[in-house]
């Protein structure tokens, strides 16, 4: 099956945005935390704080838009047995896409998170932007119509947009790339507003690492934490008392062009000694301790800076030897701790669960997460 250019977005879609209000999330991060098992609407009230009354209406009006609904009874201490409601999954489902420099994934998740299709295809980021944005779109529009294919022609309908994740700068609330490192000719281009003419779906952009460390969250990683991937370049995501940090600028997080040696090697960014020139040079050197070293450094500063609880890394490069990465940034940041006499020692470094096609499922949560009061997409 073949999903029409400017596919648009259907009814369901266009409710489930509408959704959004706190009172709202509130109910639905609880009723999707409960699972197939579901939760009263007294459990609702008593865990949310709000009125009986008001969880009536929402659990009404959530029900009535199909994102809820009865999972049986559960007996109670008195009176007849409650009734207990859960989420439908299938009810809405957002699209990630993960634009790498050389690689374009894209998957399709439902409510609970749960990729129910995906694919995958070479790319080069510097092609220009028009070649990029139709590669991009192709790919959207194929994976859709596989999906719809397998779950039905209602699976359009419940499509909330399409969350883009790629290297940045970038400017989050506008959708615009600044100079992406390597890439300068995309530097003002309006991504967002772009993908979505030709889409006829909303879409929201923001960096690969924000998006990868927003699906972590959502996936339970709590407190504060930074998320370091190392691939075709470096960059952080950073999670500070459970929401990313993206800055006064939605710029935070360009980890990778941090510089450590004042006359190192010439990076893409145009600077010397940058973090990531000398992770990626040692890599190509086949001297991966080395690389794991460097980026250790970097993230004993991070932890230094910000006094976070995790250190998590991924990317196909630390995925290629994760042992070795990991036991590399543990042994800079525990060098550090030991120093400055940290209270409790070291921070734990470990590689963050989701591999590949982590990044394009926080894409998608761009779309999602909002809707259960887990960021602002």
């Amino acid at each position: 099956m073949t999903v029409p250019r400017g596919t648009g977005r259907g009814t369901a879609g266009a409710n489930l945005l509408a959704l959004r209000s706190h009172n709202t999330a509130l109910v639905l991060d609880l009723l999707r935390a409960a699972g197939t098992e579901g939760i009263s609407r007294l459990e609702l009230a008593e865990r949310t704080g709000l009125t009986p009354q008001a969880v009536s209406k929402i659990t009404a009006r959530v029900r009535e838009q199909g994102l809820a609904a009865e999972a049986g009874r559960r007996a109670s201490t008195g009176g007849k047995p409650r009734t207990v409601l859960r989420l439908v999954p299938e009810a809405g489902h957002a699209v990630g896409v993960r634009i790498d420099r050389d690689e374009v994934r894209t998957v399709v998740v439902d409510l609970n998170g749960t990729v129910v299709g995906e694919r995958s295809r070479p790319l080069d980021l510097g092609a220009g932007a028009e070649d990029v944005v139709e590669t991009v779109a192709l790919e959207v529009e194929g994976l859709l119509g596989d999906v719809s294919g397998s779950l039905g022609h209602g699976f359009l309908e419940s499509l909330i947009g399409v969350g883009i994740a790629l290297p940045g700068p970038l400017d989050h609330g506008r959708g615009v790339l600044h100079r992406v490192t390597g890439f300068p000719e995309w530097d003002g281009f309006p991504l967002r507003d772009a993908l979505a003419r030709r889409l006829g779906l909303p879409v929201v952009v923001d960096k690969d690492t924000n998006a990868a460390a927003l699906g972590l969250s959502v996936a339970g990683e709590g407190g504060s934490f930074a998320y370091l991937h190392l691939g075709t370049g470096l960059g952080a995501g950073l999670v500070i008392g459970g929401h990313v940090h993206r800055g006064a600028r939605t710029g935070a997080g360009e980890f990778g062009h941090q510089v450590i040696q004042l006359d190192g090697p010439v990076c893409g960014c145009g600077d010397r000694g940058c973090i990531e020139v000398l992770c990626l040079t040692a890599v190509e050197r086949g001297e991966l301790g080395e690389a794991a070293r460097v980026l250790g450094a970097g993230a004993a500063n991070l932890v230094g800076l910000l006094d976070i609880e995790l250190v998590l890394l991924g990317g196909r490069t630390v995925a290629a030897a994760p042992e070795v990465f990991v036991d590399g940034v543990s042994a800079m940041v525990a060098a550090r701790a030991r120093r400055e006499g940290m209270p409790g020692g070291a921070v734990p470094v470990r590689v963050a669960p989701g591999g590949e096609r982590g990044v394009a499922e926080g894409a998608a949560q761009l779309l999602l997460a909002p809707m259960f009061g887990r960021g602002d997409g």
